[in-house]
């Protein structure tokens, strides 16, 4: 069962502001998510998509990429389930929207050089917009993109933050769930 943590207070959330979280990265990779970046409530506990309302966790044990449903401070467990969580832009801010054109682009090719580095199976951006952004991609879509980043497939899923009203959790499972069944043709990650 997941721990129950303290939940950060007001302060400690609003503290949190240009905060990082680390990476979840290794080896053999079958999927590596970017999110936009951290929430400061993430940034203040931690844990990667962990403000409440966030519905990147149901959305992942829906879709069938993990066996239950996970709570973020048992973020640590998926590297050895060949899942990984990075963010386009490293610091926290209270809404995406604060990040500028230039931020989103430079985090890009910081995820270029992640991605280049671990070679994960496939690269799952989660938000069009930010995507769109970092990497000069303005007609870019949901799904399966065209060009691959280091090598790597590409994927783009919905946001999974609350205030993205365009999706369900269900919505979410099941392009989350596209996703984990094409991965299984993508083979082996690189050496």
């Amino acid at each position: 069962m997941p721990s129950v943590l303290r939940r950060p207070t007001p302060a400690e959330v609003a503290a949190a502001a240009d905060r990082t979280i680390a990476d979840l990265v290794g080896p053999d990779l079958r999927v590596l998510f970017s999110g936009i970046n951290p929430s400061l409530y993430s940034a203040a506990t931690g844990h990667h998509f962990a403000r409440p309302g966030n519905r990147f966790w149901p959305a992942l044990h829906r879709s069938g990429f993990t066996r239950r449903l996970l709570h973020p401070s048992e973020q640590w467990s998926l590297p050895a389930e060949g899942l990984g969580i990075t963010n386009v832009v490293a610091r926290a801010t209270a809404r995406a929207d604060e990040l500028s054109p230039a931020e989103l682009v430079a985090g890009g090719g910081l995820l270029a050089d992640l991605v280049a580095r671990w070679q994960p199976r496939c690269l799952a951006v989660l938000g069009v917009t930010a995507y769109r952004a970092a990497f000069a991609r303005p007609k870019a879509r949901m799904g399966r993109q065209d060009e691959t980043i280091a090598g790597v497939p590409v994927w783009v899923l919905p946001n999974p933050s609350g205030l993205n009203a365009h999706y369900t959790v269900d919505g979410l499972a099941a392009a989350f769930a596209e996703l984990r069944e094409a991965t299984a043709a993508f083979g082996a990650p690189s050496q």
